[in-house]
């Protein structure tokens, strides 16, 4: 579903993504992890073009996604976005944070984007925060809301940027139960994070990247247990002695 080809990426004489190739299937979980100032984020934030690339080509069910003269809304509207840090209308309710989207693109009409906007709140468990306003609504609960906002456009495609960062720890739970069951149902989900245990759970497969580059691919089980690069192997160390 996703291929990345060669791909490098530079700001200005810094060189943040170096010569990434790598495949992700359809229906795969992947999680991105490794240090700070990695490359974890600028590499989701190429596929969908929030982050612009140098060189390679990086391909998404078969089209270069970075070619000129690609419909950038139609493009982006098949491809759902977590972010770190919400990103709600704050002027909304979640209701019409999440039927926005569906009424402007999709072309449903008000009583059918509510219809599947409500049934997609009460899959985040907040179809009784439907009225509420995002500054009425905790961390987790606003990112809850974020993903549901994100489902209503029917993506085939999820990407998940530190979706729980930005939250107090006892709010982590709630959202990674979300993303469980997407990856349940079979979602293609690529996940920077840094929640090893759901990496170790959920993931199909880990990538670790460090300065740019993709220095191990690996299944959960393998990975955690047995990593074979040494800068993978001091990442997880220092993860255990924390």
């Amino acid at each position: 579903m996703i291929e990345f080809q060669q791909v490098q990426k530079w700001y200005g004489d810094y060189h943040a993504l170096v010569d990434v190739s790598e495949t992700i299937e359809r229906g795969e979980v992947v999680v991105v992890c490794g240090p700070s100032g990695s490359g974890k984020s600028t590499l989701i934030r190429t596929l969908n073009r929030l982050e612009s690339i140098q060189s390679g080509q990086i391909l998404i069910n078969g089209e270069d996604i970075h070619r000129r003269g690609v419909d950038l809304n139609r493009f982006r509207s098949g491809i759902g976005f977590v972010f770190q840090q919400f990103n709600l209308f704050p002027h909304l309710t979640a209701l019409q944070n999440c039927t926005l989207a569906p009424v402007r693109l999709r072309g449903l009409s008000p009583a059918a984007a509510r219809e599947e906007a409500l049934a997609l709140l009460d899959r985040v468990g907040l179809a009784h925060k439907a009225d509420a306003y995002p500054n009425a609504l905790s961390g987790g609960q606003q990112q809850r809301v974020a993903i549901a906002r994100a489902l209503a456009m029917q993506p085939p495609l999820m990407l998940f940027d530190e979706p729980t960062s930005a939250l107090d720890p006892e709010m982590v739970g709630e959202v990674l139960q979300v993303m469980r069951a997407l990856a349940k149902d079979g979602m293609t989900m690529v996940c920077v994070t840094h929640e090893m245990g759901f990496a170790r759970e959920v993931a199909d497969r880990v990538l670790f990247m460090d300065a740019g580059r993709v220095l191990e691919r690996a299944d959960p089980h393998s990975f955690f247990s047995q990593p074979q690069h040494p800068r993978a192997q001091q990442f997880l160390a220092d993860i255990r002695s924390h």
